[in-house]
């Protein structure tokens, strides 16, 4: 239940009210932008919220229980601070979005009514709509670890263990020419063997997307040179001479594991777990039963 302030409550049994809706959402690369569909821009809590955004709220339900409630927020691109090219990015999906509702004759009463993270948006006709999921969706996602022959930890995190800040599984290059649809021929990873960047992560360190991460989803050796494609995705025009910074990426298999990083011991899969093929085959002549692994 949301507490609002005395002087908010005193304001809501007045024959008029004068009240709006103040959004605050904080991306996860931190940056903060405040939205507002009254029609002046408003300070709520020591930050700006901008005016005549196109931002609007669709019917919000709250529910008793752990039911996951949602409302959309639909709005024009016509502010500034939302690009299109951002939203395709996907820099806003897991944004966390704070609804205040505020007396914009006094905006010092205001009171958090709603948080909540961004979950699907979608785009069309140069408008987007964003689907806010209260705090309990998190509780109808699928938690705990499967059991599958391939790793389900993020190559350098915790439960990984590799040190990623190590010279081998880092590069240093430059965009030379584009080859196709997110697909650059970079120089500087010369001599590198094909393959050892896939899967990684390259952040763009000069350009019109500098400071963005992408995926590399492959890395092709092509003698002085090397060809990377990278995450299927909208974003700014790459071009010539645009610089990066590329770390080494894993497939997850067990093999790359232990043979790329020396890492087996913090290997999280099950590399030996038999298959449907194994588990309904039938007994057969010539079988090994030696109590080893099934599979290799």
């Amino acid at each position: 239940m949301t507490a609002y302030p005395q002087e908010l409550l005193d304001h809501f049994g007045q024959d008029v009210t004068s009240v709006c809706h103040c959004w605050r959402l904080t991306r996860r690369d931190g940056i903060l932008f405040g939205f507002t569909d009254h029609d002046r821009e408003l300070t709520v809590d020591g930050m700006t919220f901008e005016p005549e955004t196109g931002l609007s709220a669709s019917e919000a339900r709250q529910s008793l229980g752990l039911s996951v409630d949602t409302v959309d927020v639909e709005g024009a691109l016509s502010s500034n601070s939302i690009s299109d090219e951002d939203i395709a990015a996907g820099l806003y999906d897991g944004a966390v979005v704070e609804t205040f509702l505020v007396n914009w004759r006094k905006p010092e009463d205001y009171a958090l009514i709603g948080k909540a993270t961004v979950g699907k948006i979608t785009r069309t006709d140069g408008r987007f709509l964003a689907e806010l999921e209260s705090l309990l969706h998190q509780l109808d996602k699928p938690n705990g670890r499967h059991v599958a022959r391939k790793c389900d930890a993020e190559v350098g995190d915790v439960r990984c263990g590799v040190n990623l800040g190590q010279p081998a599984f880092n590069g240093v290059g430059m965009v030379d020419a584009i080859e196709g649809p997110d697909m650059v021929r970079v120089s500087g990873l010369g001599g590198i063997d094909t393959g050892w960047f896939s899967f990684g992560a390259l952040t763009w360190t000069g350009g019109a997307r500098q400071g963005r991460s992408e995926r590399v989803v492959d890395h092709r050796s092509d003698g002085a040179s090397a060809v990377l494609t990278l995450q299927v995705g909208a974003g700014p025009v790459i071009g010539a001479g645009d610089g990066f910074t590329i770390v080494a990426g894993c497939d997850h298999s067990f093999a790359t594991c232990k043979a790329k990083f020396a890492n087996s011991l913090n290997f999280r899969g099950f590399p030996h777990l038999p298959g449907n093929d194994v588990a309904y085959a039938y007994v057969s002549e010539g079988g090994v039963f030696d109590g080893g692994p099934v599979t290799p």
